[in-house]
């Protein structure tokens, strides 16, 4: 059941449709908790998108919903990537958008991870 104020999930989004792979993906990371895959539109040298494998829309929903083993599946999963693509000594940035004001653009929760250069304050507008 969604947290009050979301809506339901959306079983047609895209990142639903590449879990269950009607839609093709560059992935670099899955494991039963997570699945990892570069963005089609890269804002920075290493752009990737990680999402749980649940049907959450939200970090409330997900915080509110999810087992405590889907919880710390995917935050590993996050660190995981990180560490697999290089990116923990020269550093990275984590983003996850919440909503409309937030500038979510897909219902599923996912988090971005920039790298492969200084990223400055903030990733710009483009």
């Amino acid at each position: 059941m969604p947290v009050s104020g979301l809506p339901p999930y959306d079983d047609n989004n895209i990142f639903a449709r590449i879990l269950r792979g009607e839609i093709p993906s560059k992935r670099v990371y899955e494991d039963e908790w997570a699945l990892a895959f570069h963005d089609i539109a890269p804002q920075a040298p290493v752009h990737v998108l990680v999402i749980p494998k649940g049907k959450y829309c939200s970090f409330a929903d997900f915080s509110a919903s999810a087992s405590d083993a889907e919880i710390g599946g995917f935050i590993r999963a996050v660190g995981k990537v990180a560490r697999d693509l290089g990116l923990e000594d020269p550093g990275y940035r984590l983003l996850a958008n919440m909503g409309q004001h937030g500038g979510q653009e897909v219902p599923h929760l996912h988090v971005h991870l920039f790298g492969g250069r200084g990223l400055g304050r903030m990733i710009s507008d483009r």
